[in-house]
């Protein structure tokens, strides 16, 4: 018998035509984007169809993006097949699919509030004067020192502990081309500037935090049908009455994602569904553990495939 865990994607995961698939076959998922819609105000399957690429890039259109088509995904899944996940997770954004899906937050809630959330965070730090880099080939603690290197008097720290020898940081635009420039000049290590609108995940989206609690503090929560983790602290929701206190914490400390997929697969999980546009989850899940069952879903055919995985016992 497969012990399930869903995860959810976050933001880098998005693409021009994600979840039209799943729209186009299925009632379910054309529900959720309609849910979405009279939350929203504004066409977001237009957006997630058929862009622009540059509007949909900006956080507060790409974070509900991400979450309807994630949500649109599990509706079909649980059409067609019965869902019974053991535990669930979600990067960044991805958390508010993980607690939809198991009954934390209202979806049409959910959608509202990363809207809002994205808006906040890009609010906090105007277009171009933040930005996040994925560093390759070092410790958390070197990324800890190449942080306090290269700030030079600016906002810079680790953002997503994401998998070994993968970290992403955040902070001033200025100071993370400067730990760019260090990363590339040593031999054997790699940094990539990430194609995100804010420095999530750094002390610059404190003021963020602030107003998305008093949003937080209207959305009804609800008891948790399946255990939960935190990105903020690597462990399980201890139930509804945190819900609010770890979102808010969440949007300005670090995704501590690699420990969140050992206690994941700690639970017996043994096989984990990627839920959502992408497969980023996926690759960080070859570093995290070589034995870990995982497969995306996103579409038709890769639902296919991951009903394969569900039936091979």
């Amino acid at each position: 018998m497969k012990k399930m865990a869903l995860v959810f994607p976050g933001q880098g995961s998005q693409y021009v035509g994600m979840g039209k698939d799943f729209f186009d076959r299925s009632p379910a998922a054309r529900q959720v984007f309609e849910e979405a819609n009279e939350a929203l105000g504004y066409d977001i399957a237009k957006l997630c169809f058929q862009g622009p690429e540059e509007e949909l890039k900006l956080t507060a259109n790409t974070q509900p993006a991400i979450l309807t088509t994630s949500v649109a995904v599990l509706r079909v899944m649980q059409a067609e097949r019965e869902i019974l996940p053991a535990v669930a997770a979600g990067h960044s954004l991805g958390e508010y699919g993980a607690l939809v899906a198991a009954g934390g937050l209202r979806f049409a809630d959910a959608v509202r509030l990363v809207h809002l959330r994205g808006k906040f965070m890009q609010e906090a730090v105007p277009v171009g004067m933040g930005a996040m880099a994925a560093i390759m080939g070092m410790s958390g603690a070197e990324v800890e020192s190449l942080c306090r290197e290269a700030a030079g008097g600016e906002v810079l720290s680790p953002a997503n502990f994401n998998s070994p020898g993968q970290i992403a940081i955040a902070g001033q635009a200025t100071a993370v081309r400067r730990a760019v420039d260090i990363v590339c000049r040593q031999a054997g290590k790699k940094a990539v500037q990430l194609p995100v609108s804010a420095p999530f995940h750094s002390p610059l989206m404190k003021p963020a935090g602030e107003r998305l609690k008093a949003e937080l503090d209207k959305a009804e929560v609800g008891n948790l049908h399946f255990p939960v983790l935190s990105n903020a602290n690597a462990d399980f929701y201890p139930g509804k009455e945190k819900i609010r206190e770890l979102l808010v914490k969440q949007v300005d400390h670090p995704v501590r994602w690699e420990e969140c997929m050992q206690k994941l697969l700690a639970t017996g999980a043994n096989l984990v569904l990627e839920v959502g546009p992408g497969k980023v989850l996926s690759g960080l899940m070859r570093r995290i553990s070589r034995d870990a069952k995982m497969a995306n879903v996103e579409d038709g055919a890769s639902w296919e495939k991951a009903q394969e995985l569900l039936e091979d016992n």
